[in-house]
């Protein structure tokens, strides 16, 4: 008798029960963020955004006032193509300071980039 065949065996020795498959579905639509204009970047988002943006981590702004001159980079490097040049007085809303730069929003000019952290009000 062929193994395939022994119904005893079939009987008291089942086959395991599958689980039944739990499925979802995403629902609703898929934004556009642009991170010239929103926080976001792979590794860290700003909080106000988590509704929107999946990200590793968030953190909230740190508001600050520009307390010199100084040029907004779309990159960490001061030779990165520059944004905007940001007033004394502007506001600028940090979400990482990283050695010498912060980024962060310019809330007035609705730009996200980097900064030298030293025309800000931050302490050391």
């Amino acid at each position: 008798m062929k193994n395939s065949d022994n119904l005893w065996e079939k009987a008291t020795h089942p086959a395991p029960a599958e689980p039944p498959r739990r499925s979802f579905a995403l629902t609703g639509h898929s934004i556009a963020i642009d991170p010239r204009h929103n926080a976001v970047r792979p590794d860290l988002a700003d909080v106000r955004l988590a509704e929107y943006v999946f990200a590793p981590h968030y953190a909230a702004a740190l508001p600050c006032v520009v307390t010199r001159t100084v040029t907004l980079h779309a990159e960490s490097s001061p030779t990165s193509e520059p944004l905007a040049d940001l007033d004394v007085g502007e506001s600028f809303e940090v979400l990482e300071v990283l050695r010498e730069v912060a980024w962060g929003v310019s809330p007035d000019r609705r730009l996200v980039g980097y900064v030298d952290r030293t025309a800000l009000d931050l302490e050391a």
